[in-house]
C-alpha cells in the first residue's frame, strides 16, 4: 500500500454521502480490475468524475500479504473521493481489510456483483446476493470497528431473476447501515443483454438511502437519461469511461487534450507500457480507421507510441 502524501492524505476525510445530496446525480467511475487504478483515476476527475473506485481487490489477500497491499492499493493526495472496493465472504477480514484502508480513502464496498466464475467458486461476487444474511454480517462488523463514522460502507450488486429477492436484499443492507447500493441492472448470467433499467427503478422506490445505476452508459446523455428514467441519485460507468475518459465533461468521443493529459499522468506515475497502451487503444477506437488500428494496436514499446502520437496528432 502506497500513499504519495499520506500525511495530508489522512486529514482530508470527508463523508463521500454529501455527494449523494449536492443537487445532482453523483457521476462515478466503477472499479475495474487492471483499470480504475491511481492514474486512470486522476485521469477521469480531470473531466468531472466525482466519485471513484479503486479495482476490486481479495480482501484476505490485502489482510494477509503487505505484498499485495503494495501493488493493490496506491494512492494520492489529490485521490479522494476514493472508495476500496473489495471481494470478501468473512465479515471480519473485510472489516480489517476497512481499518486498513481508512485512514486513505472514503469508504469501502463490498463487491455482490461479480459474476465470474472463479469469483463465485470462491464465495466471493455475485454469490453474495443470494446470502443477504453474510452480507448484514459482513456491512455490520465494518460499522462497528471502523470508529469514523463518516467512513462509507457500500454494496455493489447485480438483480435477481424474482425482483422480490433483489429487494429483500437491498432493504436488509440498508437495515444494517449500508450507506448506499449500486445496482447493475443485469441477473448472473446475463452479459450483453440490455439493461433492465425499470428493476434499478423499482429498487429505488423501495429505498430510503441513495441508489446508484450500472450498465451500458456510453456518454453524458445517457448518464442524464438513465438517472431521469430510474430516479437514482448517481450512475456509474466503466466501459464507457475507458472509451472516453472525457465522458462526463459532455465529450462524445476522447478529445486529443485527454490523450496529452493521459500521457503526460501515466509518464508521471510510472505507468507499466501494457497498461498505458491498453488505456490508448480504448479512449482511440472511436478516432481511429482501422487501417491505424492495425499499426497503433501492435506498437511495442512507450517511446514507438509517443512517437506515433506525436506524428499523427501532435500529441
Amino acid at each position: 500500500m502506497t500513499s504519495d502524501a499520506i500525511e495530508t492524505t489522512q486529514c482530508q476525510q470527508k463523508d463521500p454521502v454529501d455527494l449523494f445530496h449536492s443537487g445532482h446525480f453523483v457521476k462515478i467511475c466503477a472499479p475495474m480490475v487492471r483499470y480504475s487504478k491511481l492514474a486512470f483515476r486522476t485521469l477521469v476527475r480531470k473531466y468531472n468524475c466525482d466519485l471513484c473506485y479503486t479495482p476490486m481487490i481479495i480482501a484476505a489477500d490485502f489482510v494477509r500479504s503487505v505484498k499485495a497491499r503494495d501493488s493493490e492499493f496506491t494512492t494520492s493526495k489529490g485521490d479522494r473521493p476514493l472508495i476500496v472496493q473489495f471481494a470478501a465472504n468473512e465479515a471480519q477480514v473485510l472489516s480489517d481489510a476497512a481499518r486498513i484502508v481508512c485512514p486513505f480513502a472514503d469508504g469501502i464496498d463490498l463487491n455482490c456483483g461479480c459474476p465470474q466464475r472463479w469469483a463465485m467458486a470462491e464465495g466471493y461476487g455475485a454469490c453474495l446476493i443470494n446470502k443477504p444474511e453474510l452480507v448484514q454480517d459482513m456491512v455490520r462488523h465494518v460499522r462497528n470497528q471502523v470508529e469514523d463514522p463518516r467512513f462509507s460502507v457500500s454494496i455493489k450488486i447485480r438483480i435477481h431473476d424474482d425482483l422480490k429477492r433483489t429487494v429483500d436484499l437491498c432493504r436488509k443492507a440498508e437495515a444494517t447501515g449500508v450507506s448506499w447500493i449500486t445496482v447493475h441492472g443485469r441477473n448472473v448470467e446475463d452479459r450483453h443483454q440490455p439493461v433492465h433499467y425499470d428493476a434499478i427503478k423499482i429498487i429505488k422506490q423501495n429505498m430510503s438511502i441513495p441508489i446508484v445505476a450500472n450498465g451500458d452508459v456510453k456518454t453524458l446523455k445517457d448518464a442524464e437519461n438513465i438517472h431521469h428514467m430510474t430516479g437514482t441519485d448517481g450512475v456509474m460507468v466503466a466501459r464507457g469511461l475507458l472509451a472516453n475518459p472525457a465522458m462526463f465533461a459532455g465529450y462524445e468521443e476522447t478529445p486529443l487534450k485527454c490523450i496529452q493529459d493521459w500521457v503526460d499522468i501515466a509518464l508521471e506515475h510510472g505507468t507499466p507500457f501494457t497498461c498505458f497502451h491498453h488505456h490508448l487503444m480504448y479512449m482511440m477506437e472511436r478516432i481511429t480507421s482501422k487501417q491505424e488500428k492495425k499499426v497503433f494496436n501492435v506498437l511495442s514499446s512507450t517511446s514507438a507510441v509517443l512517437d506515433y502520437l506525436n506524428d499523427h496528432y501532435g500529441v
